[in-house]
């Protein structure tokens, strides 16, 4: 069974995100997506980022009604700071049957060779690449990167809803409705979440 790893913050987890793993767990030979819910990095100020299980009820929250997509708090268990490497040897480890995948935006492949043993990640597991908004142009490294066998460039819409957005909708009253799936909306309200 192949699992696509999509890793961030969630902070919150917003509608782009799950068109993103609709997506690929719909138009991909990906079986099943996760969530990785990141935990806080110690060595950075926390900020607005919300507890590590406040940002995964929200996760888990969102996927609830679709079998396809899941969330998982393993990052929440691994030493920190949390490495990609380290969590995909893990996860190896404690599923042989499953084969992992890393889920990441087109932007990313220009800093992907700063990555701890990022051609590790490269070789034994291989990347998903969605298309995201370039801010500069494609580094020669990201060319290599993108050109692996390994690595699979998967078409999507460009979506520009940020969880920083969300967040600054909230702190000013305004509605947040299709930006986040209705049970997510639900929680940030009862739970009087980025006030």
């Amino acid at each position: 069974m192949k699992i696509g790893l999509f890793f961030g913050s969630f902070n919150p987890i917003h509608t782009g995100h799950m068109i993103i793993a609709n997506l690929m767990a719909e138009t991909t030979d990906l079986q099943k997506v996760w969530f990785v819910v990141s935990p806080q990095n110690p060595l950075k100020p926390a900020k607005s980022l919300l507890h590590d299980f406040d940002r995964y009820d929200m996760v888990r929250a969102a996927v609830y009604d679709n079998y396809k997509l899941e969330v998982s708090d393993v990052e929440f268990h691994l030493p920190r700071p949390s490495y990609t490497i380290h969590t995909l040897v893990h996860l190896s480890e404690k599923h042989p049957g499953k084969q992992f995948k890393v889920i990441i935006g087109e932007d990313n492949l220009n800093t992907f060779s700063r990555w701890k043993n990022y051609r590790q990640i490269l070789d034994n597991y291989g990347l998903y690449v969605y298309p995201r908004i370039l801010r500069e142009s494609p580094s020669p490294e990201a060319e290599l990167i993108r050109n692996h066998p390994n690595v699979k460039m998967v078409p999507a819409p460009l979506i520009g809803i940020s969880a920083t957005f969300i967040r600054e909708c909230v702190k000013k009253n305004q509605s947040i409705r299709y930006l986040v799936p209705d049970p997510v909306e639900e929680i940030i309200r009862t739970r009087h979440f980025y006030r």
